[in-house]
């Protein structure tokens, strides 16, 4: 359960949230292998000093397990350090070393021992070597490029991903500014309207709702609280109204699972809290009682959720019918419920609870 306690003053503070992207680790330590070998196939240099030490090598293995390995395979030690040589320096060094690992064991491995003379048998079978060894290189060298040219395509979408991102982040900023521009002019007209304490109020009702707009609209695309939880997002939500309000004695407390909404059904399910705390602030409480607000989501089954929102406040007059009512504030309500699929139902003692009910789609994970 996620609590907001805003009493005698006292004003909760949620730490900043991080997103850390989960990153496959097989994806991870191919990439790093690959990227250590880049500065070692950019040094032609060393890259030949090392496919003769491997050819050396080679040699000299083949020839510890002279007795060992059969008299028929005089290629098979040369083959993984021609293969890592290649890997690790390129394509340069992974032809000279299978150039010479082929000489090597054509000279010494193959019969006649010492001598270039070769039979038809052994010279079909160091042709194969060549081929193989040809088709190896060939590949690990493409595989390379491909790796590089795909590294380079991830290097230019990261950059224009963080360029549109900067750029979406400006434009909302910009959308939150105008709000907050006009609440400020619906300030300036109040001194406009003379004495008439109906447009005052009216205008007064426009500014708040702007402002607080625009409060969710700061929230919700701040790119840091793509991952938040419903339930976090909730509670920093009514702490702002509690704080705004200045309803020191009121409780909020807020109680969702760790689900995740998409962006247009978190905003509007926002719009719809807001309206009725809001309303259940206003109403609600006499101005020195003490009172608790609950905001509660559950999952009635696995397509739909239930939102209830309930207070312990004084309740609805006698005779009062919310779907009747010519309220702003109900109206507003019942659109925005209606806009999640569902519809706003009330009901009364004690204090007032509001219902609504509608289909729920998991949020796809970024």
């Amino acid at each position: 359960m996620w609590w907001v306690r805003h009493r005698f003053g006292e004003q909760g503070r949620v730490p900043a949230i991080t997103v850390t992207p989960k990153l496959n680790r097989q994806t991870t330590w191919f990439w790093s292998i690959l990227r250590s070998t880049h500065g070692l196939r950019r040094r032609a240099l060393l890259g030949d000093l090392v496919a003769i030490g491997a050819c050396g090598l080679a040699v000299g293995s083949r020839f510890a397990l002279f007795d060992i390995l059969p008299s028929g395979l005089p290629f098979l030690i040369f083959f993984p350090f021609i293969l890592l040589t290649t890997f690790c320096f390129g394509l340069r060094a992974g032809v000279l070393c299978a150039a010479l690992s082929s000489l090597a064991a054509w000279y010494l491995f193959i019969p006649l021992y010492y001598s270039f003379a070769i039979g038809t048998k052994n010279a079909i079978a160091l042709g194969f070597f060549v081929l193989v060894i040809g088709i190896d290189i060939a590949l690990i060298h493409f595989m390379h490029q491909a790796a590089s040219q795909l590294q380079e395509e991830q290097a230019i979408t990261a950059g224009l991903y963080e360029q549109q991102r900067t750029m979406f982040q400006e434009l909302q900023h910009r959308v939150a500014n105008n709000m907050q521009f006009v609440a400020a002019l619906l300030s300036l007209q109040k001194k406009k309207v003379g004495g008439s304490p109906a447009a005052v109020a009216a205008l007064d009702e426009a500014r708040v709702r702007l402002e607080t707009i625009s409060r969710i609209h700061r929230r919700l695309y701040d790119p840091e609280r793509l991952r938040q939880p419903v339930g976090l997002f909730l509670q920093e939500l009514c702490g702002d109204l509690l704080g705004a309000t200045g309803a020191t004695n009121i409780i909020c407390l807020v109680d969702v699972p760790p689900i995740q909404l998409d962006l247009t059904k978190l905003t509007t399910l926002s719009l719809l809290v807001v309206e009725v705390v809001t309303n259940a602030l206003k109403h609600a409480f006499t101005p020195d009682a003490r009172g608790t607000i609950t905001i509660r989501l559950e999952h009635l089954d696995a397509q739909r959720l239930g939102l209830t929102i309930a207070d312990d406040g004084r309740g609805m007059p006698t005779g009062f019918k919310p779907e009747s009512s010519r309220s702003l504030g109900f109206r507003i309500s019942q659109g925005l419920a209606s806009q999640l699929g569902g519809v706003l139902t009330h009901q009364d003692g004690p204090g007032t609870v509001v219902r609504v009910e509608f289909p729920y789609t998991m949020a796809p994970v970024a």
